[in-house]
């Protein structure tokens, strides 16, 4: 009998990324690779890789959790994922990183931006509708775990402190600041003033290539002198800082392992998080067709380009692991010790606080690592480190602190090509609408951002193919 050249390994719902129509799906295995094979009865057959290490993403369905619920959802559900949101009653994980974007505008116009901003884009948010953003943050989480103050380019807003006086206001545990730095190169005392909002603050800081022509291709221009002198500025008030990298296959993916390896020379930086390009809002220099890159790219080439981490430390995050990968690291005397490894996955998976253990014996570099369950709050345990997202595990080091830890994120923002709705469903990053709808990030950059997007929207729910 005939063979088929590829293994059918799965079903599930994604969109035609020319109409984006909801159409069904396979997954399948084909030379050590998986793909998406689709057919939208308008554009026809499209074949779509998804991930580079078959092995990989089986193994992520091992990781995934019971849902975590928010306090109250927003919407109902009429037409099905995704276009219902939000959030809707049958998304499948409450906000563990919430976005409020306080206004349109940004001293930039990158030629990649999922927001379209520039600055003359839209408009500021006002206190009161940020005021009222918060609150339903709030209403819907209880005690949000991450709240990040976006844009376009939050720290333009006229009002920007008050912004983050309202914030640290409300019961947030942790709070962060997306920026391209710019201010922040340009005005030490405006750092000074950030550092005072510290603890539980942090810097969401884009830092994408120490190439000028990569730098000039994703933002327009070189700003490699302007990022080095934000970092040193925030170094000098060792204002907790993540680097954000923004990939793209062929421009920067080679500066992956040199990223991590300058992000441990900087006392400020606790961690790096690449988030491969989503298509969507303002791609100008993008070819989804060569400059793709899936989560398992960035995965291997984290492995080949640091030797820091195994493949044992590069984890799925349970609460969406078809769009996050999370691994640990100490720094310890200008020693880096990996710790992901020593995680079980049974005890990942518990719905409860999970701790690694790091016990000092007979000096900083012997240690004794051990992993348990336990549910305790973040301010029962002395010398522990601050974990950010709700998932991840709390760190207990005592004698150490949060300067001491070092993360790496996998974050991949699915957009029309490979929107796989069982992801969409556990989403855990999400975006306040300007309505008031908590939206997860990768529907709101397809479908909710514009007016013309929600008309289109709307137009797909009442003519479906």
């Amino acid at each position: 009998m005939p063979e088929s050249k590829y293994v059918y390994y799965d079903f599930t719902l994604s969109l035609c990324p020319h109409c984006l129509r909801r159409v069904e799906a396979k997954i399948v295995f084909e030379d050590d690779k998986v793909f998406m094979l689709k057919r939208c009865p308008e554009h026809g057959r499209q074949k779509v890789l998804i991930a580079t290490d078959v092995e990989y993403y089986k193994n992520i369905r091992n990781y995934n959790k019971p849902s975590e619920y928010p306090l109250r959802f927003n919407t109902k559900t009429h037409h099905g994922c995704p276009y219902d949101c939000g959030l809707c009653t049958d998304h499948e994980q409450h906000s563990c990183l919430t976005l409020i974007e306080v206004t349109d505008r940004c001293n930039l116009s990158c030629p990649t931006c999922y927001a379209s901003s520039s600055p003359m884009h839209g408009r500021h948010r006002t206190l009161q509708e940020i005021e009222e953003m918060l609150d339903i943050i709030v209403r819907n989480e209880g005690e949000p775990d991450v709240v990040q103050i976006s844009g376009g380019e939050p720290t333009v807003h006229p009002q920007f402190f008050e912004i983050l006086d309202l914030a640290k206001a409300r019961p947030i545990r942790h709070l962060m600041v997306n920026t391209n730095g710019i201010r922040i190169a340009k005005d030490v005392r405006f750092v000074e003033r950030l550092a005072t909002y510290m603890p539980d603050f942090e810097i969401y800081l884009q830092f994408d290539s120490f190439k000028p022509e990569a730098l000039e291709s994703l933002r327009g221009e070189n700003l490699l002198e302007s990022r080095m002198k934000a970092l040193e500025h925030l170094n000098q008030f060792n204002l907790s800082t993540t680097l954000v990298v923004t990939l793209q296959k062929g421009l920067n993916d080679d500066e992956v392992g040199k990223i991590i390896d300058f992000a441990l020379q900087q006392p400020c930086v606790r961690g790096v998080t690449f988030q491969p390009t989503q298509i969507a809002g303002r791609v100008d220099n993008f070819d989804p067709k060569t400059d793709r890159l899936t989560p398992t790219e960035v995965r291997t080439a984290i492995l080949e380009q640091t030797d820091i981490f195994s493949s044992h430390d590069l984890l799925p995050v349970p609460c969406n692991p078809d769009a996050l990968t999370m691994a640990y690291a100490l720094k310890i005397d200008g020693q880096v010790h990996a710790l992901t490894r020593y995680l079980d996955p049974d005890q990942l998976l518990n719905n409860s606080r999970n701790t690694i253990v790091y016990e000092q014996d007979q000096g900083l570099h012997e240690q004794v690592l051990k992993v348990f369950s336990t549910a305790h709050s973040v301010d029962a345990i002395e010398g522990e480190l601050y974990e950010l997202m709700c998932c991840l595990p709390h760190v207990k080091a005592p004698g150490l602190a949060y300067n001491n830890l070092f993360r790496i994120i996998i974050m991949n923002f699915m957009d029309a090509y490979n929107f796989d709705v069982r992801s969409i469903k556990k989403s855990c990053v999400h975006i306040v609408h300007k309505d008031g709808r908590i939206i997860p990030f990768e529907t709101m950059n397809l479908f909710y951002r514009e007016a013309e997007q929600e008309a289109y929207m709307q137009t797909l729910t009442a003519h479906p193919l």
